[in-house]
């Protein structure tokens, strides 16, 4: 078993900013010059869709596996010596368009996970397919678990009170629903025993819709460590696995947890 009392810190940064409207090449130019400003952490979190804003014209905009994105983000690994992550629209080997979460790692290798939950009102259902099964990464030693915007109304498939360390969303979640964002985040690091980093963008979209931000980060009981609320940047925080483990020796709740399995 783990020793989580062993873990070293971990060293986040979140991008909060805005997206230029179905235009790759300008985002790409953008974050790579605010990866600077991430320079020394452990893991750079950019928000869903960060290189043409949260569209469902999957079959124009989508990049294929190993697209210009998909190497990009491993040359900034590579640069920053740092994973980086964040989803675009990606059309998968089998011909389908996902909303995929890349994770690239500076020693050239990529992981993925594919958003699970589709936001039907404005139609995602319609132009992706969803992902079939969750994810958990290794980084120093923490476990993460990458999930996407809509994802995170869904407890079940948030849920996991043995191995994950830090539960990661990736969003781009609009004004009109921030209150919503603010009150479920806390909710699932509290009911999970784990850290939570979610990563929203600002500005309005291509369809008129604002976006309010809101990026954080909270600890275990819900509490804030990191709140960027409307601004735009780059926000820096640590993370401690020892405070992690001690709160669960101290609060054990994931031991009354009840068993269950998820069903396709």
């Amino acid at each position: 078993m783990r020793d989580i009392n062993l873990l070293p810190d971990l060293e986040l940064a979140l991008i909060q900013t805005e997206l230029a409207w179905h235009d790759p090449e300008a985002n790409r130019t953008h974050f790579q010059a605010l990866l600077e400003q991430a320079r020394g952490a452990d893991l750079i979190v950019l928000p869903e869709m960060f290189t043409t804003g949260f569209s469902m014209d999957s079959a124009s905009l989508a990049e294929p596996e190993n697209g210009p994105t998909s190497q990009w983000l491993l040359e900034q690994a590579a640069r920053m010596q740092a994973v980086i992550c964040g989803s675009l629209i990606i059309q998968a080997a089998d011909g389908t368009y996902r909303n995929r979460l890349l994770w690239a790692r500076p020693d050239g290798s990529l992981a993925h996970y594919d958003k699970r939950h589709l936001f039907r009102m404005v139609g995602e259902h319609q132009h992706f397919s969803a992902g079939e099964a969750q994810v958990l990464l290794e980084l120093k030693g923490w476990q993460i678990r990458p999930l996407i915007c809509y994802d995170l109304r869904f407890p079940t498939w948030s849920r996991d009170a043995h191995n994950t360390d830090l539960l990661l969303y990736t969003a781009n979640w609009p004004a009109a629903r921030r209150q919503h964002w603010n009150r479920l985040l806390p909710a699932r690091a509290i009911e999970n025993l784990c850290y939570v980093a979610a990563v929203n963008r600002i500005g309005s979209d291509g369809k008129g819709h604002p976006y309010s931000g809101d990026s954080q980060v909270l600890d275990f009981q819900g509490e804030p460590l990191l709140a960027a609320g409307d601004a735009g940047g780059v926000f820096r925080v640590s993370l401690s696995g020892s405070a992690l483990a001690s709160y669960r020796e101290r609060f054990p709740a994931y031991l009354d947890a009840d068993d269950f399995s998820l069903l396709e």
